[in-house]
């Protein structure tokens, strides 16, 4: 009986189930992968008959998972990042360069700064034709959501880590820097007209304005939100601020980010009671804890990005350069 279960459990058994799961129907996901829905449905019985167990709650119109299905598309998800992550190291083993190279960032790092390193890798020539040919993937992650994304195998390098994070196996980090925090609101927000420093018993009365957290399965971190306050949760810092400049709440900004703002008086700084100190910042990537001896070699598209960050001034500007202006150097 393993052997046939073992058999039924194939990839284009698991990419079934992770697509009727995400589009949550079994029309959509007929759809989105060619096939008729009743063809989808046989091989879903099949692969039920084969492990008998039922995947999906029958009495729901909707594709609803039972408890096993829930666990095989868990599971399922886990092995499907393994195979491409086998294949990727049998690339890299035969040319040195990765076929994909996942990067993560906060929403606080420079996009102008990321796409100019993006720009000079495309540039490569290090066989004097043409560029390496590692497919690059751009991801945006807010803080706990980018360590979920570098150690659940989502993302190979990540820009904007937190530097209070712990140590985890097989990840090493490196320090990018510092970036200032300062309280912002909109010139005509009723805390605007405060000098002295304002108390969180004074905040406390105001709508707040959050970024959320982008983890799925780890906890999400919250910062500088007081209980009881009014919150108003959108997706994004550049949302944040946004949000701020129609004078929909307060709160915590990158200074780099909103200094343009800040300069043009469309927001306005305003000193806290609490402390606001800088919050460091770090880089960190996949690697092994235990390297064996027939283990591939680091791909080299990581390297070229590791090699780049090691620039102070590349750095600083992944920090300091937003909205059109000039790189610190």
């Amino acid at each position: 009986m393993t052997q046939p279960r073992r058999n039924a459990l194939t990839p284009d058994a698991l990419q079934m189930m992770d697509t009727i799961a995400r589009s949550g129907s079994f029309a959509a996901a007929a759809r989105e992968l060619g096939r008729v829905p009743s063809a989808l449905t046989y091989s879903v019985r099949q692969l039920e008959d084969a492990l008998d167990v039922l995947l999906f709650d029958r009495r729901s119109r909707q594709a609803r998972l039972t408890a096993a299905g829930q666990e095989l598309l868990s599971e399922g998800r886990r092995l499907l990042a393994e195979m491409d992550a086998v294949a990727n190291r049998v690339k890299r083993v035969s040319t040195g360069w990765e076929s994909e190279l996942t990067i993560a960032v906060d929403g606080v790092v420079s996009r102008q700064t990321l796409l100019e390193l993006v720009e000079a890798f495309y540039a490569l020539r290090p066989d004097g034709q043409g560029s390496p040919g590692t497919r690059l993937r751009l991801r945006t992650e807010v803080m706990a959501g980018l360590w979920e994304a570098l150690i659940s195998g989502q993302a190979d390098l990540a820009i904007g880590v937190g530097r209070d994070l712990p140590p985890h196996a097989g990840i090493e980090q490196q320090p990018l820097g510092e970036i200032p925090f300062v309280f912002c609101v909109a010139p005509h927000h009723a805390l605007a007209a405060s000098t002295d420093p304002i108390s969180d018993d004074q905040l406390l009365p105001h709508r707040a304005v959050a970024v959320a957290d982008s983890a799925q399965r780890m906890s999400p971190r919250t910062v500088n939100l007081l209980p009881g306050q009014d919150v108003l949760t959108v997706a994004s810092m550049q949302a944040k601020i946004d949000a701020l400049l129609r004078c929909l709440g307060c709160g915590f900004v990158p200074e780099p980010l909103a200094r343009e703002h800040i300069r043009a008086g469309r927001l306005v700084v305003r000193p806290v009671g609490r402390i606001n100190a800088p919050v460091r910042l770090g880089y960190a990537w996949r690697s092994s804890a235990t390297p064996q001896p027939r283990q591939a070699p680091q791909g080299l598209a990581l390297q070229w990005f590791l090699e780049q960050l090691k620039s102070p001034a590349t750095r600083r500007a992944l920090l300091e350069r937003h909205q059109g202006q000039p790189s610190v150097d």
